[in-house]
């Protein structure tokens, strides 16, 4: 059954020694489906570590080719007015950056506006509150 993926869970995934077993086994279990910019949100996390040397040089660029590996294997929501109007709606209600209000209401098209029964996999907090919110099922990790 497919999911959801945050770019903030994505992330562990390409880079080594990051992700849990159990993201590993939610992502080996549930087809990720992300919005259109959550390859970009997640090289930028990336570029962020290279920058602050949290990883070394070798393991960005390993990191970046899984990081494409992974995105090349999921489906992408597309930005229409629906996915614009739906995170415009979205800011009113939760405490919501632009670029998340985005992946929620990305999520929230997918699923048809229906996010009873759907995984919405995500590491940040207050993205998952608000998914939860809407009625989503979030994995804690």
């Amino acid at each position: 059954m497919p999911a959801f993926w945050d770019a903030s869970a994505l992330v562990p995934l390409c880079v080594l020694g990051q992700a849990n077993r159990a993201i590993r086994r939610a992502f080996d279990a549930h087809a990720p489906v992300i919005w259109w910019a959550a390859a970009v949100e997640a090289r930028s996390a990336l570029e962020r570590m290279r920058f602050e040397r949290t990883i070394t040089e070798a393991a960005y660029w390993n990191s970046r080719q899984r990081l494409d590996q992974l995105i090349g294997s999921c489906r992408e929501i597309q930005p229409t007015d629906a996915v614009r109007d739906l995170a415009c709606a979205e800011l009113e209600r939760y405490r919501l950056r632009a670029s998340d209000a985005l992946q929620l209401a990305a999520a929230f098209v997918w699923c048809k506006q229906n996010p009873r029964g759907r995984l919405f996999v995500s590491i940040d907090n207050r993205l998952s509150m608000a998914a939860r919110q809407i009625g989503f099922q979030v994995p804690e990790f």
